[in-house]
């Protein structure tokens, strides 16, 4: 549960930069913004792993 908290504020935090980006234009804010996709993308993966792990654990 602590890495799925971590995803929602990753988001929150990345969405003033997502705002810039595509309704100003702000290319710095779309370089802050491929950043967090990608730390979104890990940390999607580790959640899936850990869910996987918890799911066999009770076979």
């Amino acid at each position: 549960m602590e890495q799925f908290l971590k995803l929602k504020e990753v988001l929150a935090a990345v969405e003033a930069d997502a705002e810039k980006f595509y309704n100003a234009g702000n290319s710095a804010a779309g370089t802050r913004v491929r950043k967090a996709m990608l730390e979104l993308k890990n940390i999607a993966q580790d959640i899936r792993n850990e869910v996987t792990a918890k799911k066999n654990e009770s076979k």
